[in-house]
Formats: structure tokens, C-alpha cells, sequence
């Protein structure tokens, strides 16, 4: 477990998010899935969901 005052923090889950925002706190975020219904390749379904290195790198530097 990371200590209170480290508050920088961000889960990647390719589920449901609600799990890990008591991980995360107010000041974290959670890069996750709140719907389903999408059918595709797993890259594109990844892509458009927004699980892409670009896209965690971006939400990371929004936490820090």
C-alpha cells in the first residue's frame, strides 16, 4: 500500500474503475471502462477506449 501523502497516483484497469478509486483517492484518476457493447480487435477496441500508452502517459502527467 502506498503511504497517505502520496496522492499521485493513477490505476489502469480494463474493467470497471469504481474498484480502484479507493486506491486512488480525490487526487488520482482511473483510466478504465464504464461501458460495454464494443466488438472489435483488441487494439482498436483498446484505442478507442482509450487504453494507449499516449493516453496513460497523459492522464499520469495530469495527476503530477
Amino acid at each position: 500500500m502506498l503511504p497517505p501523502k502520496v496522492t499521485a497516483r493513477v490505476a489502469v484497469e480494463a474493467g470497471v474503475p469504481d474498484y480502484w478509486r479507493k486506491y486512488v483517492g480525490l487526487g488520482g484518476k482511473v483510466v478504465g471502462i464504464n461501458r460495454f457493447g464494443e466488438s472489435a480487435p483488441a487494439k482498436e477496441v483498446f484505442k478507442l477506449l482509450g487504453f494507449t500508452v499516449d493516453n496513460v502517459v497523459k492522464v499520469v502527467e495530469e495527476v503530477i
